[in-house]
């Protein structure tokens, strides 16, 4: 299983961004796609879960500003943020979970300027 995250770069704040998972060796609509946050000094976080059925479920604090989505014939995901500010500067990745094992991407940086 091989995840490539992509789509992070400098962005000002108050600005959006769209983030792309792509998946090989695993299919999305067989195991669902996590996407995880970690920002300088902190631990990783939890955004949110694309589920394998289609279904997405938000950390509480992730809902509203950042949407979930997948195009199954690509087999990736997508992480579409809103409204960004310098809090969410970090390193993005995703993970899916495949025969007991979580996989990880490599991660996109994405860095937003005040």
């Amino acid at each position: 299983v091989q995840l490539q995250a992509s789509g992070g770069g400098l962005v000002q704040a108050g600005g959006s961004l769209k983030l792309s998972c792509a998946a090989s060796g695993s299919l999305i609509t067989v195991n669902g796609v996590a996407w995880y946050r970690q920002a300088p000094g902190r631990q990783r976080e939890w955004i949110g879960t694309i589920a394998s059925s289609g279904m997405i479920n938000y950390a509480d604090s992730m809902e509203g500003r950042f949407v979930i989505s997948r195009d199954v014939a690509a087999n990736t995901a997508y992480l579409q943020i809103y409204s960004l500010t310098s809090d969410d500067t970090g390193v993005y990745t995703c993970s899916q979970r495949y025969r007991s094992v979580q996989y990880y991407g490599q991660g996109t940086l994405v860095t937003v300027s005040s």
